[in-house]
């Protein structure tokens, strides 16, 4: 028994381990995700601010076994014991929350509805998760459940014990919500409103359940009282508990869905996506179309824990923006405005701040993701048209949360990329209105406009909060604005206009201390200054980690420093100090500080968005040895594939396109121009399929033990820029790279092979 137990474990490792052979791609790479990297997190410290979101690929509806109570951002946190319900979500971030929320649960013996008392104890070892699958034991109620989803729908398997009161719990959460049972039908119905903010007066959420057994007894509740056969109540909060008698491992199955629309559109949803399809069908639809997703990249690794980490991190890119459209009965697509509150035609798309999501996600739609691409393009031109503006934070819809105007750099990067199928002329005068102040929240359009356009940037003493982080954010979208109106054909006097607008960040360089810094209304730059202050003029960071967004011309900020060796020193320097801070503009020690102090790598804090293109500045330099190095130890000391995988909030799949983009060994450091700054592959094969129908191949076949490149070919042919361009990568072929353990110091060091810059053109 013993020895046949050895020789079935040693099989299984063997064959494990040999799926990462050089030799052979990972195979079924969705089961290598585990969409629990990142759960262990709480309000002060970030591990990623993730929950386990069972979905399909930008589904509308994602699903989430709840261990927090109802509204508590923090749906899920690995280190909780008990679980209060399976949660029907639709939250970005728990700093964001969520809206248009309801769950489903199962208990038996007396019925009880409030979540503190039927709340059940489970343990991780008797739990599945996979991005299609979550399966779980209830330990308290003997009950096994588990589920799967679609975009629209999801199908509930649970399993009870003999007993005369099996219950399912259907909560509609407070805010305002319907409930209606109709037991003829073994059906119920509903809505709830509960949301976090960004929402018409008239929002709901409809939902349907389908029951496949007759129902024994039936209860809606307040949440203070059960009302036994009572059919309907609309309340601030309401629910109902669906009593049955089952046999001992009787399943009972549930079909879900919802709209935003109707409750007759929520009822076509569960026909469209699920109608008589079984559960394990579904199981294996959802399967397929994640491994159909994540296979359009390829790897081959002899770290296992690489290919884990890979994968789950694409997962995570592929979640957001939510699809917020819905197929109507003549197959149109449509959508509930969350700006307006109508029911209209076209693309919808939310749940996405862009502040975070500019600068790798999008960029990644439009490398292998075209045409979802302009799907997205599309909702935003329905957007403005039904608000007025181009979205920013939008959750569902206009959120006050972040700064900048980087809707530009998205439009820009995605015209500019080929990219077509929408009215580019609609968006220009989106972005162009955007220029000239805000919106309905401080986030939208830009805050401080009539400052930084006559001044040429947002004094630090005129009450507006993080000027100089805007001034610099607002320098690069005017950059974005003037290529894309020479693509356009615009005006002369209008592209200098945005070009001289793109010089603006030299107007908070502070030449003293060669780094930004707060300037007043005077002139003066603002004193005492604090590199090290977190905040106050700049946005959930310091000077040190702001002086670098200047994506567009990285030349002139070197130049700024005093050439390429000074520059090349100050990108030391961020590594070299300690991860001293001052919080003193919070009050605080905000969560996005604490991970920098505890990562161990000086002052750079690679958990929050704004430094996490620098370490690729080096290549401008001519020191791209040094990107190599850091990139490699971000890469295998920051992200693994765990619960506390990461090293601050995942946002909307930005921390994950970092990882994914870095470790293929390029990185978009500025979208609005055709290049990718090449960085160290850590992969030995990489094979991705082009959405154009061609293959490109990535090898580098000692990058597991080696993080330096010594030369780079190209088709067989030396590769002499430390930068890739679009259209060279969407060409396809046979990019190799030769690694080493020490560096290579005369590679790509003249101003020859140095990505583009404003100041500095070499394309």
């Amino acid at each position: 028994m013993r020895l046949t137990y050895f020789l079935t474990a040693f099989i299984f490792l063997f064959s494990a381990c040999t799926k990462t052979e050089k030799s052979n791609f990972i195979t079924n790479p969705v089961d290598w995700v585990n969409p629990l990297m990142g759960t262990d997190s709480e309000f002060s410290l970030s591990n990623g601010n993730t929950y386990p979101a069972i979905a399909r690929p930008w589904g509308m509806n994602f699903w989430a076994p709840q261990t927090n109570t109802m509204g508590n951002g923090w749906i899920y946190q690995y280190d909780a014991n008990k679980l209060r319900g399976f949660k029907q979500t639709h939250q970005p971030s728990p700093w964001i929350n969520d809206y248009g929320q309801f769950s489903v649960f199962a208990t038996t013996g007396k019925p009880v509805f409030n979540e503190e008392e039927r709340a059940s104890w489970f343990s991780h070892k008797a739990e599945t998760v996979r991005p299609y699958l979550y399966k779980v034991y209830l330990a308290d109620y003997d009950v096994e459940t588990a589920f799967t989803a679609t975009e629209r729908a999801a199908f509930f398997e649970l399993t009870f014990p003999e007993n005369d009161s099996s219950n399912i719990i259907i909560d509609a959460f407070d805010g305002g919500s319907y409930i209606k049972i109709l037991p003829e039908e073994n059906k119920v119905i509903g809505y709830t409103t509960k949301n976090s903010g960004g929402v018409p007066g008239n929002f709901k959420n409809w939902f349907v359940v389908q029951f496949d057994k007759p129902f024994e007894t039936f209860y809606t509740t307040d949440n203070e009282t059960l009302f036994k056969n009572k059919t309907e109540l609309q309340d601030l909060h309401t629910g109902a508990v669906i009593q049955f008698k089952t046999k001992s491992k009787e399943k009972i199955s549930l079909k879900i869905a919802s709209s935003f629309i109707s409750p007759e559109q929520a009822e076509l949803n569960l026909k469209q996506e699920i109608e008589d399809k079984t559960f394990d069908q579904l199981v294996a639809e959802g399967k397929d179309q994640w491994n159909s997703e994540l296979e359009k990249i390829k790897i081959q690794t002899s770290n296992i824990d690489n290919a884990r980490t890979f994968y789950s991190t694409l997962y995570r890119i592929l979640l957001f923006p939510r699809k917020f459209y819905e197929i109507n009965a003549t197959g149109e697509i449509v959508h509930y405005s969350p700006y307006n509150g109508e029911v209209l035609p076209g693309y919808m798309f939310t749940d996405n701040g862009f502040w975070d999501t500019f600068r790798a996600v999008f960029p990644f739609f439009t490398l292998m993701y075209p045409e979802l691409n302009s799907h997205i393009m599309q909702g935003l031109v329905n957007t403005y048209k039904e608000s007025g503006w181009l979205p920013e934070w939008a959750s569902p819809g206009h959120r006050d949360c972040m700064i900048g105007s980087n809707s530009a750099s998205l439009i820009a990067d995605s015209y500019l990329k080929g990219i077509r199928g929408y009215d580019i002329e609609t968006l220009y005068e989106a972005i162009l209105k955007n220029t000239e102040g805000h919106g309905p929240v401080h986030s939208v359009g830009r805050y401080g406009a009539e400052y930084y356009n006559k001044q040429g940037y947002i004094p630090y003493d005129v009450g507006i909060r993080e000027n100089t982080a805007r001034t610099l954010e607002y320098a690069y979208a005017d950059f974005c604005i003037a290529e894309l109106g020479k693509a356009l054909d615009k005006p002369t006097e209008e592209i200098q206009l945005f070009e001289k607008r793109a010089q603006n960040y030299r107007n908070v360089f502070d030449p003293e201390t060669k780094l930004m810094r707060g300037k007043n209304e005077n002139g003066e730059f603002q004193s005492p200054f604090n590199p090290y202050k977190w905040g106050d003029a700049f946005t959930e960071g310091n000077s040190w980690h702001y002086t670098w967004s200047v994506f567009h011309d990285v030349e002139g900020l070197a130049q700024l420093m005093g050439g390429y060796k000074n520059f090349a020193a100050m990108l030391d320097s961020i590594f070299i100090v300690p991860p001293v801070f001052d919080d003193s503009y919070y009050g605080f020690t905000i969560h996005e500080i604490r991970e920098m102090q505890i990562a161990n790598t000086g002052n750079y804090a690679h958990g929050n968005q704004p430094i996490q293109h620098m370490i690729y500045l080096y290549n401008y330099a001519g020191q791209p040895w040094k990107t190599q190095k850091w990139i490699r130890e971000i890469l295998t000391k920051l992200y693994q594939p765990e619960p506390d995988g990461y090293c601050g909030d995942e946002d909307n799949g930005q921390t994950s396109a970092w990882y994914v983009f870095s470790s293929l060994g390029f990185y978009p450091v500025c979208p609005g121009t055709p290049e990718y700054i090449i960085g160290s592959p850590l992969f030995e094969k990489v094979q991705m399929e082009l959405p154009n129908g061609k293959t490109l191949i990535l090898e580098a076949p000692e990058a597991t033990d080696s993080q330096y490149i010594q030369k780079t070919t190209w088709n067989g042919k030396i590769w002499g820029k430390s930068y890739f361009t679009h259209n060279e990568l969407l060409g396809g072929g046979h990019i190799r790279f030769e690694m080493g353990n020490t560096p290579n110091k005369e590679l790509w060091n003249s101003t020859e092979s140095f990505p583009s810059s404003v100041s500095r053109k070499t394309n």
